[in-house]
């Protein structure tokens, strides 16, 4: 089986090359590609052809579902996100499987058995439809139990002004200017967050709505955001996230 990975994070695609490799002989990894654009001119080549296509939902230059709309897709899809579950059921109805990361052997191995199984294509009509619905409503986390030293502290998520990473830690900033190491990922901790409060701008912080002050455009259509109480880093919206970011800012 020919196997195309949309992949943007490096690591995670030499990952998943590695487990392929290992434990699918008969798959053969044709091709790598890490955005929207790349994959796109990739299956526009007549010269290539695949079984099997595993797609990261977010890359670097866009949201994949773009893909579908620019190039005709004829393999199955392996759907794998790092982000909240609201689209999950969405990925069920469109594509093959998803895998949500960090990515464990038994799932791939769950999803290439699928596809094996499964006689039809991507429906990318079928996802559209699903997506139209939204999410359903759920039950999010009120508080996280911090550790300052040797006190135990209940933090209230509506303290909470932003939460990101930083040399390899995460860290709760409160509306008081206190911040907190958490053990807890951002991927967790997105899908915890309310998202009528809570926005994840990049890969690396996720803000409340009323800690932004306010937004400046940036060169190459991102937006760098001021925030109370201010940041050390520079707190910018990624460019494939700012139309999102706006329309939820508008709610």
């Amino acid at each position: 089986m020919k196997v195309l990975i949309v992949e943007d994070e490096i690591m995670a695609q030499k990952s998943l090359i590695r487990v392929l490799s290992q434990n699918f002989p008969d798959m053969d990894i044709v091709g790598t590609t890490s955005s929207v654009k790349s994959t796109v001119s990739w299956l526009k080549d007549p010269a290539n052809t695949v079984d099997i296509i595993f797609m990261d939902v977010e890359l670097s230059d866009g949201i994949c579902f773009e893909i579908f709309r620019q190039a005709e897709v004829k393999a199955k899809v392996i759907m794998t996100t790092a982000y909240d579950s609201y689209a999950l059921k969405a990925f069920e109805a469109g594509s093959v499987d998803y895998l949500l990361k960090p990515v464990e052997l038994a799932d791939i191995k769950r999803a290439v058995a699928r596809c094996r199984m499964s006689g039809g294509q991507f429906d990318y009509e079928a996802l559209a439809r699903a997506m139209e619905t939204g999410p359903a409503r759920k039950d999010y986390k009120e508080r996280y139990i911090v550790r300052f030293n040797d006190h135990i502290i209940p933090l209230l998520t509506s303290n909470i002004a932003y939460v990101y990473s930083e040399e390899k830690n995460n860290y709760l900033t409160t509306f008081d200017e206190q911040r907190f190491i958490i053990d807890s990922s951002l991927d967790v901790i997105s899908d915890e967050l309310n998202p009528d409060y809570f926005f994840r701008i990049s890969r690396s912080c996720i803000v409340n709505t009323k800690a932004i002050i306010s937004i400046i455009k940036q060169p190459g259509g991102r937006l760098l955001i001021k925030s109370k109480p201010a940041a050390s880093f520079d707190m910018t919206v990624s460019r494939s996230r700012v139309d999102d970011f706006l329309a939820w800012l508008e709610k």
